[in-house]
């Protein structure tokens, strides 16, 4: 079972030398290893931020440290970081999966503001606050949907989250294009993985049409009614798309890999109401199994 403790000395060596040093308004920050050991508590247990042990320091710190986080990008980066040094040790196996989850939300998480946020509103697109907020109905109330791209060692790549009822295949793109593993030294990002494989979900034109264009072997089965039709036109429904079965056996590992997400009862169960808040506890808990594996 993935551990839930507080950072060790060899994680924190990793992370200190990428956080702030100063907020630039009150001074210094709070002790930056007390206050995410805080938060890997709230992420592991689910609790709420007021419930937060003393030893932790004020709950308010810890909180408000974690929202300026998922809104600025730190906990992107941080992920990123870790990935890189991955990367650069030969670590990531490149044979990436694509898959979702759903998440049922808390209801502590409805009453967010109606209005959309302020740069949306400036370009003149206005929604409503369950798409902005990532929320969507479903048989079982207000859920959330994980897209996440992980490696072969049931690692998250890359990660977005969607109203509960958004279809798999319409966010793939975005989910691929989010890959971005920095190099250590000089050299632009690695976006481009050496294969992809995704269930029928995935299994469309456009989505084949898009790994075809970049060069990316693809396993993804074909849908029976697609093969149906395509039987029906008979030579001229063409040839059937590759598939490697023995490859697409492998597909569980972005299953496990949602699993290692779901361990934290933070994520398991959305209590964040807003969603980029909620995008960065998800971002957070990717970053220690990636730590911590």
């Amino acid at each position: 079972m993935l551990s839930r403790g507080d950072l060790t000395d060899n994680e924190w060596t990793v992370l200190k030398p990428l956080l702030p040093t100063s907020n630039g308004r009150c001074g210094r920050w709070r002790d930056h290893r007390q206050v995410i050991n805080g938060i890997i508590h709230r992420l592991g247990t689910g609790c709420q931020w007021r419930q937060l042990p003393a030893r932790f320091g004020p709950w308010q710190t810890i909180h408000k440290r974690h929202m300026l986080w998922s809104a600025d990008g730190t906990w992107e980066r941080l992920l990123q970081h870790a990935q890189a040094v991955a990367d650069a040790g030969g670590g990531i196996d490149w044979n990436i999966k694509i898959d979702s989850t759903s998440i049922r939300a808390h209801q502590h998480t409805a009453g967010a503001p109606t209005k959309p946020p302020a740069r949306a509103s400036k370009r003149g697109t206005h929604r409503p606050a369950q798409l902005h907020e990532a929320l969507g109905r479903s048989r079982g109330g207000f859920t959330t949907k994980i897209h996440l791209s992980a490696d072969g060692k049931c690692r998250p790549l890359s990660l977005l989250i969607t109203p509960g009822q958004r279809a798999d295949c319409t966010q793939f793109e975005a989910v691929m294009d989010k890959i971005r593993v920095p190099r250590l030294d000089l050299g632009r990002p690695r976006r481009l993985p050496d294969s992809v494989s995704a269930d029928r979900a995935y299994s469309n034109s456009p989505i084949r049409t898009y790994l075809r264009r970049r060069g990316i072997r693809h396993t993804i089965p074909e849908k029976s009614d697609t093969k149906s039709a395509r039987l029906r036109r008979g030579s001229h429904g063409g040839r059937p798309p590759g598939f490697d079965a023995t490859r697409y056996k492998a597909r569980n590992t972005v299953e496990r890999a949602i699993n290692k997400i779901k361990q934290f009862r933070g994520v398991a169960t959305r209590y964040d109401k807003r969603g980029y808040i909620y995008l960065g506890t998800v971002t957070a808990t990717a970053l220690l199994i990636w730590l911590r594996s």
